[in-house]
Parts: structure tokens; C-alpha cells; sequence
């Protein structure tokens, strides 16, 4: 415990008492920004902007690192199999060393070894080894431990009423950061090649964790405001086990399977990732269709890379748009709970109209409303999930729901499209349809976690 000041003269000032200064009131429109919270908030921006930036920089070159490859096109199907196997190892692991260092030497050592990994794959391919299956697989494990244990330190930053406020400011530098990233290497790659992109993402996440001990020791210096900045204070772990459970070592997938609030959780993010990716696959086989084999094979790919490099655009548009000036005015004016009903509402009609009115037009505007939302709106309301739960869950819990159960929702739909397709003759109407059971059942998830976050809220 961090001893408390015995006269109160002697207190420093608690973050959102102080006078609003010039930052807090320039953020003040996005969101309510109170006297004192408007650095830490930037901070925290800045950090998941370059975080996100690395991200997307990775992401657009591991494509033609793995496609140059001998059965690249077959191995990247695989993939999201291989990357739950993986991570079935290592949420454990992540566990245990959460379970034994402070949050902040946490993030430094899985930072640090993610870019060491980096300079690693340089270093192998100037060797002359081929290393884009690897990359691959790497890369889908990189982004969601990363962007879970930011999210985490956040959650451990902010009280539930500071993080329904300032998250959307967070979420906000993930959405440029994400445009960013993927527009400047998109520029840059046909001059530079795919390699030195290894090296621009190594130094990014330096960056990333020199903001993070910045952030952490600017909390420290003020009266600390939530659990886990009187944790942080005095040095305690991460995640450190309650009595009840010290000595048992839980891990992530323990605590997931011990609490009925957590395993809703893991079913949403199953569920909501499951539909996103089957319909994925419906918006592709009817751009390809619409194709109707009208045109050679080279016009065909001229104009597939032309719809998708418009379709990602306007989703990554709209979707900042709509962090900047929606997500903060729903989570303060109508809470979480309406938060998480957003999404599956929205999919309900986009799905319904893929089923019933399987045109091109209308498939495209469904998914660019489901994908901006989903990475807007419904990012932000699921991070703040985790604010009235303990220290243990938001470290340790949420690396297994971000990571593990969101790829297992990829497995699930590359599942039921070979089922579908192969013995099925399942075409995207009925892949819609199906879609359509599934969202029946992630709204029934989603009123249960509303409810349940509710009453966890009004005790934390």
C-alpha cells in the first residue's frame, strides 16, 4: 500500500480536480475532458498511434513475404489455426510473468522481445533464409498481445468513469495511426523493398515504450487514482493473484473459465469476429462474381486491388470519423450497454440485406457500417469492459480473450466456409443466413455483458 497523506494540505492534486488547461480544453472537443487529464490522455493517443502504425506497416508487407513463397496462397489459410496453437503456449506463459513483475516491467520485456524478433527476421533474410511463413504466423501474434497489454495498461490508468470518457481519445490514435501506417508503407515499399520496414517497426515500438514508462511515471507522481496506479506505486506485479488464489498461478484461460462475466466476453469476441470474417468471405466471392469472367486475368486483379483499396479507405475514414466524435458522446450519454448492442444491430440489417438482396452495392455498405463500427465503437466499448475488473483479469484475461478467442473466431468461420462450400454448396445467401443465427445469439451474449458490466460498475 502507498501511504496516505495525514493532513490534507499535504495531498497532491488528484487528476480531474486541477484547473483545465489549454490541452483539456482542445481535447474537450472530442470528449469531457477535466483539469489535469488531457496529458496523459495525448500520451496514451500517441503510444497506441505509433503501436498501431508498426502494426499496419508489418501487416501490408507480410503479404508479398509470405506470396512469394511456394504454396504462400495455401499457407495463409492455415495461418489463423497455427496462430491459436501458438497462442495456447504462450497466454500461459504471459500469465506467469505477469503474475511476477509490475506492469510496467511487463510491457518493457514483451516489448522488448517483439523487437528483437524483429531485427532477427532482418537479420535472417540478408542470411538468405526464407522467413515469411514465420512472419506471418509472428505477425498475427504480435498485434493482438501488443494491442491487448496497451489496452490493459489503460484499463490499470483510469477509473470506469475517467475510461468511459477518455477512451475514445485513446481509440482515436488507433484509427489514424492505423491510416498511417498502412498509407505511408504503401508509398515507400516499391522503393525500399519489404525488409527495412523490420528495422522503421523496431524503432516505433521503442517509441511505444519509452510513452509507456513516461505515462507510468507521470500517474505515479500524483495521488493515484485507480487500484492499479496504487499497485504500480508500490511495485507490485501486474497481475499479482488475490489470497484466495495465491500460489495456484492462474492463467488467463483460468480466470476465463472461473468467471461468468469474463467467458461472455471471450463468447462476444468469438462471436463478433466469427460473423466479421464469414462475411469477409461473402463480400469476396461476390466481388468475384460480379467479375462475371468478363475480363482477362490481368484486368480482373486491376480491378479487385481498385474495390478493395477504395473499400479499406472508406472504412478506415468513416471508422476514424466516428471514434473522433461518436464513440465518447454513446459511452457517457448511454453507457456500455448500449455500446455493445450497436455492432449486432447494425450486422443484423447489413447481413439481412446480404441474404434476401445479394447485390454488390448493398453488400459493400454493409460491411464498410459493420467494419467502421467494429473498429470504432465496438473496439473502444470492449477495451472498457475490462475497467471494473481486477488487476488479474485485465493483464491476464484479456490477453487471452484478445488474442486466442479472437483467432479461434477465425478458425470457426474458415470451418464452416470448407464445410459450406465442399459438402454444403453453401453460395453467400446462405453463408448470410447463417450469419444472421449467429448475430441472433451474439445480441443475447451482448444484453447479459451489459447487465453484468453494470452491476461490476457500480461496485468497483
Amino acid at each position: 500500500m502507498v501511504p496516505t497523506p495525514s493532513h490534507p494540505t499535504d495531498q497532491p492534486a488528484t487528476r480531474g480536480t486541477e484547473r483545465r488547461g489549454v490541452l483539456d480544453r482542445a481535447l474537450g472537443l472530442f470528449t469531457e475532458v477535466r483539469g489535469g487529464e488531457g496529458v496523459t490522455a495525448l500520451l496514451l493517443m500517441l503510444n497506441i498511434f505509433l503501436l498501431l502504425a508498426s502494426y499496419y506497416l508489418l501487416k501490408t508487407i507480410r503479404e508479398p513475404l509470405i506470396l512469394t513463397q511456394p504454396g504462400g496462397a495455401e499457407v495463409k489459410s492455415y495461418a489463423a489455426a497455427a496462430i491459436a496453437g501458438v497462442l495456447i503456449v504462450l497466454v500461459p506463459i504471459y500469465s506467469a510473468i505477469a503474475s511476477r513483475v509490475s506492469r510496467v516491467k511487463l510491457i518493457n520485456g514483451v516489448t522488448l522481445f517483439f523487437i528483437a524478433c524483429l531485427v532477427a527476421f532482418f537479420l535472417a533474410d540478408k542470411a538468405g533464409y526464407a522467413v515469411g511463413t514465420a512472419f506471418f504466423i509472428w505477425v498475427g501474434i504480435f498485434n493482438l498481445t501488443v494491442i491487448a497489454q496497451l489496452w490493459a495498461f489503460a484499463n490499470d490508468v483510469y477509473t470506469v468513469e475517467q475510461g468511459k470518457r477518455l477512451f475514445a481519445i485513446v481509440g482515436f490514435g488507433a484509427s489514424i495511426g492505423a491510416i498511417a501506417g498502412a498509407f505511408v508503407t504503401g508509398q515507400l515499399v516499391k522503393q525500399f523493398g519489404p525488409y527495412p520496414f523490420l528495422l522503421a517497426a523496431a524503432v516505433l515500438l521503442a517509441l511505444c515504450m519509452v510513452l509507456t514508462n513516461w505515462i507510468n511515471a507521470r500517474e505515479r507522481r500524483v495521488k493515484p487514482d485507480t487500484p492499479g496506479d496504487v499497485a504500480a506505486a508500490s511495485g507490485a506485479p501486474a497481475a499479482a493473484p488475490d489470497e484466495a488464489a495465491a500460489g495456484r498461478g492462474r492463467s488467463g484461460f483460468a480466470l476465463i473459465f472461473s468467471s461468468r462475466y469474463l467467458l461472455l466476453i471471450a463468447g462476444l469476441m468469438v462471436l463478433s469476429n466469427l460473423v466479421n470474417t464469414t462475411g469477409e468471405y461473402i463480400l469476396g466471392k461476390t466481388v468475384l462474381g460480379a467479375m462475371g469472367g468478363h475480363t482477362s486475368g490481368v484486368d480482373e486483379g486491376k480491378i479487385i486491388g481498385a474495390f478493395y483499396g477504395n473499400y479499406f479507405t472508406v472504412v478506415n475514414i468513416v471508422s476514424a470519423l466516428i471514434q473522433a466524435f461518436v464513440v465518447s458522446r454513446v459511452l457517457q450519454y448511454f453507457g456500455v450497454r448500449v455500446g455493445l448492442l450497436v455492432l449486432p444491430f447494425v450486422a443484423l440489417f447489413g447481413y439481412a440485406s446480404m441474404a434476401f438482396a445479394p447485390v454488390l452495392a448493398f453488400i459493400r455498405t454493409a460491411k464498410i457500417a459493420e467494419n467502421s463500427i467494429d473498429y470504432s465503437l465496438q473496439n473502444t466499448t470492449r477495451n472498457a469492459l475490462y475497467l471494473p475488473t481486477s488487476r488479474e483479469d485485465k493483464y491476464k484475461a484479456k490477453q487471452a480473450n484478445d488474442t486466442f478467442f479472437v483467432r479461434l473466431g477465425d478458425v470457426l468461420s474458415g470451418g464452416f466456409v470448407l464445410v459450406g462450400t465442399t459438402w454444403l454448396a453453401f453460395g453467400p445467401r446462405q453463408f448470410a443466413l447463417l450469419c444472421l443465427v449467429l448475430i441472433l445469439i451474439w445480441l443475447v451474449i451482448a444484453l447479459a455483458l451489459g447487465r453484468q458490466f453494470q452491476k461490476l460498475a457500480g461496485t468497483s
